[in-house]
């Protein structure tokens, strides 16, 4: 597909990424918050393909037809969470008001020294999940995330705090699920979102927003093979400089044998599905899929 997210080129010069988030550490996020704006309005005006996957997926979650004034929200959004990163990423809480839901049950597994699967999405801020493990200082979180579809991005963040590329893993690679594996075994959360399948990986169709889409079904099995409780999380950026995280748990953490792995991965999948639509709906601005997230089921 060549409207796939991971193939898709990142647009925006490393040297004007850079320069946002030097400003941004030395003058402060109100000081610069206003740059979002000019930003916006560029990528509203220079990228079809983000138009059009905003417009058709705030009309089915709106339930009516965006008009300009809806996508330059949703690209607002998107744009302010990635602005507040520069911040949260060094351990700058200062600014923002994060509201934890749901977090005593992630630490009640933690603290029994079982390590679990923290399942997030597009949705919102992941960013604010490890200030928020920060804030908390009972745990640590070993994300696993794909750089390539936001290669100038990342590399700025890992200037901007190299620390925080020390727990990365990397999908894809030769030793990624005996890292995966270790952590969870030293009782660590390992961070992995659920929403996008990568490559060739295998996925499932789900009910999403009154139409079929594709969900990776890998991390629900790999959560059924090694008996760990999955969690998931939802950090939503509710505007001004608030941020309410929601934890629930998916699974228990019981190990399922491999004759049955598949089923019981789809019944989890279907429970993922239906809170991640739930969320969606209740903070519609922060789904950052720019893409047609349901393209791929109808090829």
């Amino acid at each position: 597909m060549s409207e796939a997210w991971h193939v898709a080129e990142e647009r925006g010069s490393p040297a004007a990424i850079g320069l946002l988030a030097w400003l941004t550490v030395k003058l402060g996020r109100r000081a610069t918050r206003w740059l979002l704006h000019p930003i916006c309005w560029y990528f509203l005006a220079t990228s079809a393909r983000a138009r059009r996957a905003s417009k058709a997926f705030l009309a089915r979650v709106l339930g009516r037809q965006p008009g300009t004034r809806d996508v330059m929200r949703h690209l607002h959004t998107f744009a302010t969470t990635i602005h507040d990163r520069v911040l949260l990423i060094r351990g700058d809480c200062s600014p923002f008001e994060i509201a934890a839901h749901g977090v005593g049950e992630l630490e009640t597994i933690l603290e029994g020294g079982r390590g679990c699967i923290l399942l997030g999405s597009h949705l919102g801020s992941f960013e604010v999940l490890r200030a928020l493990a920060r804030l908390n200082g009972k745990y640590a979180i070993n994300p696993v995330i794909h750089e390539p579809a936001a290669a100038k991005t990342s590399r700025v963040f890992a200037r901007l705090s190299p620390e925080s590329q020390d727990r990365l893993i990397r999908p894809g690679q030769l030793d990624t699920m005996l890292k995966v594996k270790e952590c969870l075994e030293r009782g660590e959360p390992v961070g992995i979102l659920g929403d996008r399948p990568l490559g060739s990986a295998k996925a499932l169709a789900r009910e999403f927003l009154g139409a079929p889409a594709l969900f990776p079904i890998a991390p629900f099995l790999l959560a059924a093979a090694l008996g760990v409780p999955v969690v998931m999380f939802f950090g939503l950026y509710l505007g001004a400089a608030r941020y309410e995280v929601h934890f629930e748990k998916l699974t228990d953490g019981v190990f399922v044998p491999r004759e049955h792995r598949m089923e019981t991965a789809g019944r989890w999948l279907d429970r993922y599905v239906e809170r991640l639509e739930h969320y969606v709906r209740r903070a519609p601005y922060n789904w950052f899929n720019f893409y047609d997230f349901w393209a791929a089921h109808r090829i």
